[in-house]
């Protein structure tokens, strides 16, 4: 039976044919409330997506109370996170993620109050997430078997809970502080791509062709994902970031100035995130690409395009490469940025202009990455290896072995100057 909830209800409709028996519309799922009628797009197969739909029909639909300084037994989590979606989700850098994870909130804490939420609650929360199947993995489709959720994964979702809970406090909508309780955050990746292995990459990209009905064809569709794959590695810049710029300045959209040879990361009118965003001198090997693509057209309105039009993401063309390039599945769009700020620390860049051009703090970089630094911990080295009384000179370039009588020269002729 179709589902039925607050007068919206999921109703199959069936495939049409035209009268020479042509199928002009598969069978697929709409929603039904009272009169009116809203497609799914979702197939009779794909139950789940189309309650998927219902669920965000409905949440459009409702209006969460906005009364002042009631306690927490009296607040709906789902009212909750509905304020969230309406006042905050738009304004982030990937609004549709945002909404899934918070849909993804609402299957489970639907039924609670923002009293129910507590250490054990959480905890729950993550072991009744980790190990489901992604709600885009299509095994049907792709023969792959479906990534599963991870707590990184679940932490993520939790973290959207705490941000929903302490703007409804802020909004002055809560009497009392709610905690969210996260697991304990994982081990930072230390996965980044060797020359070699980023070079394969590029290629695996370069040379994917389209596949129809288990022939290889020679359309190429893979040579937007090696742009990107260059843009990634010489800037470091994130995945949203480089999807998102123009060629021009954009409201909404970063750019790159092809003239002065400065990407502009951040969206025109966007404020300033924690995921810093600063503008990035292009080194002289990308740029000359960036000016090819544009002047074949290859590039016209965006960096990235596909069939002439802008992306939204090349996570898919990106596996596909990672695949093809015989690389583990942990090389993901975000290990480009790692690349780059282990290559730049790799050829002695300084700390400070590094971590400008990546958009971190010198702190992050130097914990992360410092290791990676052919001067990393020299002196110390050095110092624990010499013999006592002997000293060494602090220019990293040229290093000089200065006795303890060196120096005392050295002091007495600086006093002699005086």
């Amino acid at each position: 039976m179709p589902r039925r909830s607050k007068g919206a209800r999921l109703w199959p409709e069936s495939e049409e044919r035209d009268a020479r028996g042509k199928l002009v519309r598969h069978a697929t799922w709409v929603i039904r409330d009272g009169t009116r009628k809203v497609r799914t797009g979702c197939a009779r197969e794909d139950r789940a997506g189309a309650e998927r739909a219902l669920a965000e029909y409905l949440a459009s639909k409702y209006r969460a109370p906005r009364d002042r300084n009631r306690h927490p037994a009296d607040i709906l989590v789902l009212d909750v996170l509905n304020i969230y979606l309406a006042d905050k989700a738009g304004r982030h850098a990937r609004p549709e993620e945002t909404k899934q994870r918070v849909l993804t909130l609402a299957d489970f804490w639907q039924p609670h109050t923002l009293a129910d939420v507590n250490g054990k609650r959480c905890r729950d929360y993550v072991a009744w997430r980790v190990g489901q199947p992604w709600r885009s993995a299509k095994p049907d489709q792709t023969g792959n078997r479906p990534r599963l959720v991870t707590e990184a994964a679940a932490r993520r979702e939790l973290e959207d809970l705490r941000a929903a809970i302490n703007h409804h406090r802020q909004e002055g909508l809560c009497s009392e502080i709610v905690s969210v309780v996260l697991p304990e955050k994982g081990v930072a990746r230390e996965r980044w791509l060797t020359r070699s292995e980023a070079a394969r990459l590029i290629w695996a990209a370069w040379r994917t062709r389209q596949v129809m009905r288990d022939q290889r064809t020679k359309r190429a569709v893979g040579r937007h994902v090696a742009r990107f794959i260059l843009l990634g590695l010489y800037t470091g810049t994130r995945h949203a970031a480089i999807c998102s710029a123009a060629l021009m300045p954009t409201i909404g959209r970063g750019h790159v100035d092809l003239k002065q040879g400065v990407f502009y990361r951040r969206a025109e009118g966007a404020h300033e995130t924690k995921k810093r965003r600063p503008p990035v001198r292009l080194p002289k090997r990308l740029l000359t690409h960036l000016r090819r693509w544009e002047r074949l057209g290859i590039a016209k309105r965006a960096v990235v395009e596909w069939n002439g039009k802008p992306i939204r993401s090349v996570r898919k063309g990106f596996a596909a490469a990672v695949r093809a390039a015989g690389l583990d599945g942990t090389v993901t769009p975000h290990v480009l940025r790692h690349t780059a700020a282990t290559w730049a620390m790799q050829n002695g860049a300084d700390l400070w202009q590094a971590a400008g051009f990546l958009g971190m703090t010198v702190e992050l970089l130097q914990g992360r990455y410092g290791h990676h630094h052919p001067d990393f911990q020299r002196e110390a080295a050095e110092a624990v290896a010499g013999s006592p009384g002997q000293k060494w000179d602090r220019n990293t370039v040229n290093k000089t072995r200065r006795t303890s009588s060196k120096v005392t020269k050295i002091t007495e002729i600086s006093k002699g100057a005086r």
